[in-house]
């Protein structure tokens, strides 16, 4: 529906503020100077947290708690969705996620292309960010529900993973429901992340060959839909 066939999902990492801590507080220190504790999320088409991974410290890159994620294990050996692979071209393809340049491209992960682009990858790049866009949204929408930052600062020190995945499950329960949300909220979510901007993420060039002829033909039945339109 949003343009990306056989997707089961969009990952990002994010970082969340807060307090310092006693003990290896440098750790928890990101590349942006604020002290902060690493959310990784799996978001699908309905805005709504699938799987979530929190707790790793700040300074930790997000490819590498990808990495460390049982998410990537299940992934992996391929038990994570259900055996539903598609044919493009001459390609098999699985159950694919999509993520940023700092996630490892795999044949069940998509990564925009970097570097120099001509128009079949920029438009590559455009499919995959429009189906993307739903992380974002969930973001604004999630901190709005949950006031994420807010709790995480407030909290007890030794309760932040869990107040932070409360926040995902109070999320999740609110779109379940059907509650209504606030212009307000996103207003003040967004004052709130303005005073703790998100590290640039570093690209991890290291492909797979299956990942790449995925993308590849990917690639090219993207510019054949273009040309039919």
């Amino acid at each position: 529906a949003m343009g990306f066939p056989n997707c089961g999902g969009a990952i990002d990492g994010t970082h969340i503020p807060i307090l310092g801590l006693d003990h290896q507080g440098s750790q928890y220190i990101n590349r942006k100077g604020y002290f902060s504790m690493v959310l990784q999320a799996l978001v699908d088409h309905k805005g709504r947290f699938t799987s979530i991974n929190v707790g790793w410290p700040g300074k930790v890159h997000d490819a590498r708690v990808f990495r460390n994620s049982g998410l990537f294990r299940w992934l992996q050996e391929g038990i994570y969705f259900p055996d539903r692979k598609i044919t493009v071209g001459d390609v098999e393809m699985p159950i694919m996620i999509l993520g940023d340049p700092a996630y490892p491209l795999m044949p069940w992960l998509m990564k925009p292309y970097t570097g120099a682009l001509d128009t079949e990858k920029e438009l590559f790049n455009y499919r995959l960010s429009n189906a993307e866009w739903w992380w974002s949204v969930l973001l604004d929408v999630s901190k709005g529900d949950g006031e994420a930052y807010l709790l995480a600062l407030i909290s007890a020190k030794p309760i932040f993973p869990i107040v932070i995945a409360a926040c995902c499950v109070l999320h999740n329960l609110c779109e379940s429901k059907g509650e209504t949300f606030m212009a307000g909220w996103e207003v003040e979510a967004n004052r709130l992340a303005a005073d703790y901007a998100q590290p640039d993420t570093r690209a991890i060039r290291r492909s797979q060959r299956d990942a790449l002829r995925i993308r590849e033909v990917l690639k090219a039945s993207f510019q054949t839909d273009q040309g039919n339109q």
